[in-house]
């Protein structure tokens, strides 16, 4: 197993130009819900060449819903009823055997289903086509996801959080551990990791009043979450750059 990756080498990879730009986003509302798990139980469900990433020890399973918005290619401008949606990711924090941490997702649910569609194509990452609603109140949010065809019942999260103003998460500090994330890994069909990087400013975070949370959707991820979540976040508005993914090679290979 790698050794992990330090603060300072976290920070370096967030301010490290990343390549050629594919597309843009805006990530609006973000709530980060996050659960201790057994690390035993999060590599289990990783693929090969992945490896639980941990912080003091423990590992963390993240719910994340949030508002997509102005997702477009690079050069191209936003389109009306496609760049505008919503989406709920139940995620988790590994490395690679070069040590680079990332963020693995479970799953991601979307009520857009050509952008479902395109993620699962171009980007091999597992999108789920869900009926999602979202009500937003002078800073308070009700966010609702069900994903189409699952027995599960719906997830909903309801909770306030200014819209501006939050700081940056200490470096050293479990938020910085959590948030702090400029890679993602994904697999393709034949097994082939996958290494993609975003690019934004660090986020601005709040401790946000939270009245509701569910975890139907980390339950069918294979994780029974019991409790209250060990960490609750609010983050303000980020814009996002989004990089190619490339192949991993092994720490042997060139």
């Amino acid at each position: 197993m790698p050794e992990p990756a330090t603060d300072a080498e976290r920070a370096h990879e967030r301010d490290t130009p990343a390549g050629p730009c594919l597309g843009r986003q805006r990530w609006q509302r973000l709530l980060f819900a996050h659960w201790s798990v057994s690390a035993a139980d999060v590599q289990a469900r990783l693929p090969r060449g992945l490896f639980v990433d941990t912080h003091r020890g423990e590992a963390y399973l993240g719910l994340v819903p949030f508002f997509m918005q102005r997702v477009r290619p690079r050069g191209l401008p936003p389109l009306p009823g496609l760049s505008w949606f919503l989406e709920f990711n139940v995620r988790t924090y590994v490395c690679d055997a070069h040590g680079r941490p990332g963020v693995w997702f479970f799953s991601l649910d979307c009520n857009q289903p050509i952008a479902v569609k395109v993620a699962r194509r171009w980007f091999h990452l597992p999108y789920e086509h869900a009926a999602m609603t979202a009500r937003l109140d002078h800073g308070s949010c009700d966010f609702v996801s069900h994903r189409r065809g699952s027995p599960a019942p719906a997830d909903r999260f309801t909770w306030h959080a200014p819209v501006q103003g939050g700081q940056p998460a200490a470096p050293g500090s479990l938020e910085f551990f959590l948030v702090e994330r400029y890679r993602l890994f994904t697999s393709r069909a034949d097994g082939t990791l996958l290494s993609g990087s975003v690019r934004h400013a660090p986020y601005s975070l709040h401790v946000p009043s939270v009245s509701g949370w569910s975890t139907a959707a980390a339950k069918l991820a294979g994780f029974n979450l019991e409790g209250p979540p060990a960490s609750l976040l609010a983050a303000d508005t980020v814009d996002v750059s989004i990089h190619p993914l490339r192949p991993i090679f092994s720490a042997s290979q060139p």
